[in-house]
């Protein structure tokens, strides 16, 4: 187990993405710790999905605000707009940056790509370069810098499960290929200007007031309508599904522990943060259905197989996502504690209260 050496108690958090699924959740579970956390989040509120469902979680984190030690700063910037950021860095002078502002979605980023080059990478260049000038050896600037990478930079990889030691030098997209260059630029910024930063793989990350762009969110979303839903790869897929919960519980224990100095001097660290349990896809979309009409989303006497239809893989899709997360283990003693049925059976109750 690795020692804590980051505080969280008065210190200035900057959260990216704070409107997102995992920001948001995060910026709850910072609030709820007890600790007297200063947290700036910022989002620029892009309507890529339903913007009111970014705002809830905003709402979300303003009422728990309200009744916790710490604080929450709402702020609308892009982090792509290099002036605005810099401008939030010193007026707050975070000490703890949480990048998880990104354009998300792997077969949008086939379709829009300029999308992915202004968040995932002129963005997180920002983010970077404002670290760089606010950080003083851990002293007064940024003494921790956490963000987002994502399974998909194992891309078509045959070794499974898949570990952060394994080469990522063939994505299968674009999306995928920004992640990947994000954990190259952090790398270069920590050993050219010592600031210590953590990459997390994140896999498959589903719960409660999730993305309306992922699987089993635009799955209901299509069964409540009774629309066909699509199974790609005839099922044949499996992924590493993670309870939100789960990984918020990781990213916040990630946060007090800044990377030692490798064998290179390098201050640099990447995990895998996924349930190591992958889930065959026609496995959990019965699941899912089960959970849905136990919830009241579905009625009870739904004709779910004359919903569900059986296709080929589609571009930039990988069959199976398997995390490795041994170092996760051995570093935080971090195990999921969210079994799949729980956390679909959690998200099937927000439906029904959130939509019906």
């Amino acid at each position: 187990m690795l020692e804590k050496n980051v505080e969280l108690k008065n210190k200035t958090v900057l959260v990216t993405g704070a409107a997102g699924f995992i920001g948001s959740n995060l910026v709850l579970e910072l609030l709820k710790s007890g600790e007297a956390v200063n947290i700036i989040g910022i989002d620029n509120l892009n309507d890529y999905y339903d913007v009111s469902l970014k705002k809830y979680r905003l709402e979300q984190a303003d009422a728990c605000a309200g009744q916790a030690a710490g604080n929450f700063t709402f702020v609308k910037e892009n982090i792509a707009d290099k002036t605005a950021l810099d401008g939030i860095f010193e007026k707050y002078r975070p000490q703890l940056v949480v990048n998880l502002a990104a354009q998300a979605g792997v077969r949008y980023s086939i379709e829009n790509p300029d999308a992915y080059i202004e968040s995932n990478l002129i963005g997180f260049y920002n983010i970077l370069e404002a670290c760089r000038h606010s950080y003083d050896g851990g002293r007064t600037g940024v003494e921790h810098l956490i963000y987002a990478s994502s399974s998909s930079v194992y891309g078509s990889n045959k070794k499974i499960p898949y570990a952060v030691e394994d080469q990522v030098d063939n994505p299968v997209s674009l999306y995928a290929a920004t992640k990947k260059s994000d954990e190259l630029l952090a790398h270069a910024y920590a050993k050219l200007y010592g600031i210590p930063s953590t990459g997390l793989r994140f896999f498959t990350v589903y719960g409660p007031a999730g993305r309306p762009d992922m699987a089993y969110f635009g799955f209901t979303d299509k069964l409540v309508k009774r629309e066909k839903i699509k199974i790609f790869n005839y099922g044949n897929c499996k992924r590493d599904f993670t309870y939100i919960d789960d990984i918020v519980t990781c990213v916040k224990a990630v946060m007090q522990c800044a990377p030692l100095p490798n064998e290179e001097g390098v201050r640099y660290k990447i995990y895998n943060i996924g349930n190591n349990h992958p889930e065959n896809l026609l496995d959990f979309v019965d699941i899912l259905q089960e959970e849905l009409k136990a919830a009241g989303v579905l009625p009870a006497d739904y004709d779910f197989e004359a919903h569900k239809e059986l296709v080929g893989m589609q571009p930039g899709d990988v069959e199976i996502t398997y995390a490795d997360v041994s170092g996760l283990e051995r570093d935080f003693g971090f195990k999921p504690a969210t079994s799949l049925r729980e956390g679909l059976s959690r998200f099937a109750r927000w439906y029904k209260a959130f939509y019906q």
